[in-house]
């Protein structure tokens, strides 16, 4: 690798990349994101390489190893380009016919594309299949052209652009307005303006300050960061160097779980490659910026990825989370300012720079704007990840991308926010996904994990298994959240077990008003969530096992099942 020193030698990399790539060769990319690993890509990518050197198509037939394709019910995903064929559920023994009939006479293979369940109607293209047609993937749809590995792939697809742009053509003040313009939320959870947060965090009187990413993502039922942060690591690191510039930051993090390797590897290739084209370190493209960058991982507790326990955690420190008298973007990392957002918010600001906060403030709703990565999953014909514009009604999510609830069942509610989020019933389903419109009916959009849930579910024990996964994940540091949610816990246990009591309703009442109003950090305030809303919304069922020691649902095994 060359290192690159200004923004027309970037190009001219670029421009040499295009040259050398025949557009009509025949390129195979493989998903090779974790759920499709599980399912056995590992062993297709072996299959397609051994089919290929035992046919002499080694100079012919091009082989890409990608990250997700967001289709993960169908898994492993192959498509097939130029022609863009999808196939699903590819095996290595459909390699030869793959190679043989594909590839060499460009013949498709029925049995391997989509087919939907309800017409036995073919999809051969993605544009075709319903699960891609109704989404609008501006952040993970090049997942499937670029191998996370090959930095060249990236910069193919116009990948650092916008940092020469940031760098050479706007000041550190204009990046900051058009973050600002565009009405950029946080993906994380609270969708606080991510603007807002980094004009905080330049305006704070100090002359080191940070920027990370928070690639942690324990919310059970969450992968969509961790698709797109392995798929296209060089997405996130550029709107990452963008923001530090921004901000006037000189060093970052990129905090991960322990127990994702894959993840781990990928992103410390890219931040390799990118160091040695010149995209990060010293004096960047020649700018004079200086930048450099940090893998953290976690030790495999929840309460990490709360923000000032994650900053502890980079600290040396126990991940403890900490009162937020004063703002981490004032006092964060080492007292210093520091900027924390997650994965799919860093990775939404190349495009922003690269095409304008106008274009990218015409996406959505009037105040939650672009597109927004959803992990699908729970009882739903088509789990995986979907990207949507905000806006869109959760009717759509469910029906539209996920095919709707498997088996004929009924769907009952959908579920946002993992273990401190919310649940919303079927009367509902027309609601936009919407930071706002979700806050009020109680269910926050958290990072985006939407549990679908069927009539056979039963809401009080829906709360009683979130309580109990935060009670084995508070730190424990203060009382209202350690000893609420074990109380809350209790009670809920009680409850599906047939032994609920008049008056427990009450007291869970009272206790989540303690625990979400007296808690140290947002795990023991948001922690009541799930049972707020459930009683919300499904209060019958609270009373049906209390008074009637009946579950509604026919779940909880003590209840009777009348």
């Amino acid at each position: 690798m060359a290192r690159v020193n200004s923004p027309a030698e970037l190009d001219r990399l670029r421009k040499g990349f295009l040259s050398k790539r025949d557009p009509d060769k025949p390129c195979i990319a493989i998903c090779a994101g974790i759920g499709c690993l599980g399912l056995g890509s590992d062993r297709l990518i072996g299959a397609l390489e051994e089919e290929i050197k035992k046919q002499f198509l080694e100079a012919k037939v091009d082989i890409r190893v990608t990250g997700c394709h967001g289709f993960c019910e169908k898994g492993p995903l192959v498509v097939i380009y130029p022609e863009e064929i999808c196939y699903f559920g590819v095996t290595p023994e459909d390699v030869p016919e793959i190679i043989s009939q594909t590839v060499v006479e460009k013949k498709v293979i029925d049995r391997l594309v989509y087919t939907d369940p309800n017409t036995g109607e073919k999809a051969v293209h993605q544009s075709e299949i319903p699960f891609y047609r109704n989404q609008t993937r501006l952040l993970i749809g090049n997942n499937t052209r670029i191998n996370p590995k090959r930095i060249d792939d990236y910069l193919a697809i116009g990948g650092y652009s916008a940092l020469a742009k940031a760098l050479f053509e706007m000041s550190a003040e204009q990046v900051l307005g058009e973050i600002k313009k565009a009405n950029l939320r946080g993906r994380g959870g609270g969708g606080f303006s991510a603007g807002s947060k980094w004009e905080t965090a330049r305006n704070a009187p100090a002359e080191e300050k940070y920027v990370i990413v928070n690639g942690h993502e324990g919310e059970p039922g969450a992968f969509m960061d961790r698709a797109l942060l392995t798929g296209n690591p060089h997405e996130v690191l550029e709107g990452l160097i963008i923001g530090a510039y921004a901000v006037g930051s000189h060093q970052g993090f990129i905090y991960i779980r322990h127990d994702t390797p894959q993840l781990r590897e990928n992103m410390e290739v890219a931040l390799a490659q990118a160091e040695e084209y010149g995209l990060l370190g010293e004096n960047i493209l020649g700018s004079g910026f200086n930048f450099n960058v940090e893998v953290h991982l976690d030790i495999g507790i929840f309460v990490s990825g709360e923000s000032s326990a994650l900053m502890r955690s980079i600290e040396g420190k126990a991940p403890e989370p900490r009162p937020k008298y004063i703002r981490t973007s004032v006092s964060g990392i080492w007292e210093k300012p520091s900027v924390l957002n997650n994965v799919e918010t860093w990775a939404n600001v190349p495009q922003i720079i690269s095409k304008g906060s106008a274009w990218y403030s015409g996406i959505g709703t009037e105040r939650s704007k672009g597109t927004k990565l959803i992990s699908l999953s729970g009882n739903i014909c088509n789990t995986g990840v979907v990207e949507v514009p905000m806006g869109t009604s959760l009717r759509e999510i469910v029906y539209d991308m996920g095919g709707g609830i498997p088996d004929g069942k009924k769907l009952k509610a959908v579920h946002f926010g993992g273990p401190m989020g919310g649940s919303i019933p079927e009367s509902l389903i027309d609601t936009p996904l919407d930071f706002d419109a979700l806050t009020k009916l109680g269910a926050p959009m958290g990072a985006g994990g939407m549990l679908v849930m069927d009539e056979d579910t039963c809401m009080v024990d829906v709360a009683r298994y979130f309580l109990d996964f935060l009670a084995g994940e508070s730190c424990g540091k203060c009382v209202p959240c350690r000893e609420g949610i074990r109380q809350m816990l209790k009670i809920l246990t009680n409850i599906t077990e047939g032994k609920g009591r008049e008056g427990d309703i009450q007291l869970l009442e009272e206790l989540a008003e303690v625990a979400g109003g007296a808690s140290l950090c947002a795990l023991g305030r948001s922690a009541p969530n799930p049972f707020l809303s459930t009683l919300r919304y499904f209060r019958d069922e609270y009373e049906a096992h209390i008074t009637g020691k009946r579950c509604p649902a026919l779940s909880c095994k003590e209840q009777a099942h009348t």
